[in-house]
């Protein structure tokens, strides 16, 4: 398993959403932001499992 891990603008060029939504998923444990409060950071793995499952959903 990957312990690659991405920065906020990653994230939101990954799953084509604006920054505030990604923020907000974080606070909302749909991410789980493995940096500070100030500093988002994803775990590569879980960001492309929520990717999939977006898709799935259409």
């Amino acid at each position: 398993m990957s312990d690659e891990i991405l920065g906020l603008d990653e994230v939101c060029q990954l799953l084509d959403k604006p920054e505030a939504t990604i923020k907000r998923y974080a606070r909302e444990s749909l991410l789980t932001n493995i940096g500070d409060e100030e500093e988002f950071k994803f775990n590569k793995v879980e960001v492309m499992r929520y990717l999939d499952f977006q898709k799935r959903l259409g």
